[in-house]
């Protein structure tokens, strides 16, 4: 547990066998009622470690609200059980949609090309069905300009979509923090995945950098790993790699056509080993994140769907094909 200011704490979540391997989860103490951003996963090694530094703080879940950041099972899976019924749970409307179910991921899994037996198993180790909450509790739902007042702190929700489709960050414009959740991190790349056929993470996102460039902060408070400062510097690295990461896309797609599928398999990533050798719900991952870049191209008029097979392959629009790009 870290004192970031008086009457605010960071407290790191593990998360076992898993990449990431924690998330941070803010306490700001208030009167009477505290404040709880993101909580972990819904399994024992995450709640038992949150509820110890919260009895070190004296703070009570049961007389706490909370705010998650976004849908996924890291920031959200143990809200459900330590709310009490008098609890707020803030939270953005257009995810609280996606999470009563699953079958809205349909068409989306048509435009990844992955093979049948592979998506079985990459849900049946997807974190969203083995450790999100246990029931989906109550929201109050707050959107941009929202406002939240806990102790000496006075917070504004800014609607940062591109992470997942509804992700909000809090902003302390007095300390000039940002609780980033998943938006910003300092060393790592935030995934983008569509999880319908009509998103386009990858441009909400790169939007969304632009919205936050311009916000004056001193600190961000990142959902994972350790607060860092000068976030333009940040956002002009995010803004760079997702750059290069089209232009490899586009450059792999110079061979012929390719599945979502196909094309993450020859794409670069940081994880050792063959893709043949990642963990299923990595090659998810990854899939998802050729597949927004994909989809990025595809609005921006430099690639092409093609129906083939039954599926959906990908191709350079004919501009670029004839060399004309």
């Amino acid at each position: 547990m870290e004192e970031i200011l008086p009457g605010l704490y960071r407290v790191e979540v593990p998360l076992p066998r898993n990449p990431l391997r924690s998330v941070n989860s803010y306490v700001v103490r208030g009167e009477g009622r505290d404040l709880i951003v993101d909580t972990g996963m819904n399994r024992e090694e995450c709640a038992s470690v949150l509820l110890r530094e919260l009895r070190e703080l004296g703070v009570d879940p049961r007389r706490a609200d909370f705010f998650i950041t976004h849908l996924h099972a890291d920031h959200l899976g143990l809200v459900s059980s330590l709310r009490s019924g008098d609890s707020l749970v803030y939270f953005n409307r257009p995810e609280a949609e996606l999470l009563s179910s699953w079958e809205r991921m349909g068409g989306v899994i048509l435009l990844t090309g992955i093979p049948d037996e592979e998506l079985l198993r990459m849900m049946q180790t997807h974190p969203g069905r083995l450790y999100g909450p246990s029931a989906l509790p109550p929201f109050t739902f707050v959107g941009e300009g929202s406002r939240i007042e806990v102790g000496e702190f006075s917070f504004t929700c800014v609607e940062t979509p591109g992470h997942t489709r509804g992700h909000l960050c809090l902003y302390e414009p007095r300390r000039r923090l940002l609780l980033s959740g998943d938006h910003l991190l300092g060393d790592i790349t935030p995934n983008l995945s569509p999880l319908s056929e009509e998103e386009n993470p990858l441009g909400d996102y790169l939007r969304s950098l632009e919205r936050t460039a311009s916000l004056d902060v001193e600190l961000v408070l990142p959902g994972h790993r350790r607060p860092f400062r000068d976030h333009r510097a940040r956002v002009e690295e995010l803004k760079l790699h997702h750059r290069l990461r089209a232009e490899e896309v586009l450059s792999l797609l110079e061979e012929g056509r390719k599945t979502a599928y196909e094309l993450a398999s020859e794409m670069t990533w940081d994880l050792e080993g063959p893709w043949e050798s990642f963990p299923p719900i990595q090659r998810w991952f990854a899939t998802g994140e050729a597949l927004a870049h994909l989809r990025y191209l595809e609005e921006e008029g430099r690639v092409r769907r093609v129906e083939e097979g039954g599926g959906i392959r990908w191709e350079l629009s004919a501009r670029l094909s004839q060399g004309l790009g």
